[in-house]
């Protein structure tokens, strides 16, 4: 397989408003099965989303002031954000680079809404189908540095599930799933860049993953885990903090309920008691340590006066 990444100099500064089709039509020449990638931060600034003479700080207080967005972690001045879009990212996504002075750019407000839009306007223009990635930079958990993510998309397999399905070996694959659109924008930003003016990158030779046209698929929300389902939904002291704070509010990052057996174990191991059966919950040693215990397993304590002032009683919480 031969892959060709297009990644053009010479591509002006981007300003609210300006027809992004016709900037990337420009640069790029893309023809039936190529994938076209934009960096998120031109089409911030082509929608409108710089804030001129705003302090980044504000802006992602602004940010988890949207609904649905919360902190993940905190060390010194860096703040990791779940956005209202379900995308982890440092700062909520807010950048102060490659702008003017004092300016900030929030995210695209739609991501998946503007690739879906910039396909259709080439699709119209050219004749080309093709499909569209919105790239940002995103670090990782346990890794140093940053890599690119798509943060939307449209006309493209974003993950390609291989559950089901047996290696050469014979033996059957449960949860290997190539993020592909992930995939896509680290590729192009190899070609792209950081410090080069090269916002715009086209990918030659996937077209296998190019969906018909009119035919737009689920969009990079699709890569985004429901919230719970994420091992690591909080960072270390956040968990830790949350979970001592016993805000109901706080729960759902935490997961679902724990297994009766699970909560025991974890019981067994801090406390240092076996817990026993009462109903549909676990009874033990009354502990100051219990309820933040139990709230990071998804458990909560009940009164439970028929088992005494030495006994506690924990269940499972109800959604």
């Amino acid at each position: 397989m031969t892959l060709e990444v297009i990644a053009p100099d010479g591509v002006p500064e981007v300003r609210a408003g300006d027809d992004l089709a016709e900037l990337v039509l420009a640069a790029l020449s893309p023809t039936d099965g190529d994938v076209v990638l934009v960096t998120s931060k031109v089409v911030s600034k082509a929608e409108g989303r710089a804030l001129r003479g705003a302090d980044r700080v504000a802006a992602v207080e602004g940010e988890l002031a949207e609904p649905g967005a919360r902190v993940v972690a905190r060390r010194g001045p860096t703040t990791i954000v779940r956005t209202r879009l379900g995308l982890t990212l440092a700062a909520a996504g807010v950048d102060g680079s490659n702008v003017e002075a004092g300016t900030v750019l929030l995210l695209p407000v739609d991501p998946d809404g503007s690739a879906r839009t910039l396909r259709r306007q080439i699709a119209e223009r050219t004749g080309a189908n093709v499909g569209v990635v919105v790239t940002d930079t995103a670090g990782r958990a346990w890794r140093t540095g940053q890599t690119d993510i798509a943060i939307g998309a449209a006309g493209i397999t974003v993950l390609d599930t291989h559950a089901g399905r047996t290696d050469s070996y014979g033996n059957e694959l449960a949860v290997t799933a190539p993020a592909l659109a992930d995939e896509l924008a680290g590729a192009a930003e190899l070609a792209q860049g950081k410090l080069t003016a090269r916002p715009f990158a086209l990918v030659r030779g996937r077209a296998d993953l190019v969906l018909s046209p009119g035919e737009d698929g689920a969009g990079a929300a699709a890569l985004v885990r429901v919230e719970g389902e994420d091992l690591f939904g909080y960072g270390a002291r956040e968990a830790v903090v949350r979970a001592l704070a016993g805000d109901p509010a706080d729960q759902p990052p935490f997961g679902a309920p724990a297994p009766a057996e699970e909560m025991a174990s974890a019981l067994a191991r801090v406390l240092g008691v076996e817990a026993e059966p009462a109903g549909d919950g676990l009874a033990v040693a009354a502990d100051p340590r219990l309820a933040p215990l139990a709230f990071a397993h998804g458990w909560r304590l009940e009164p439970a006066p028929e088992e005494g002032p030495e006994k506690a009683v924990i269940r499972p919480a109800t959604p």
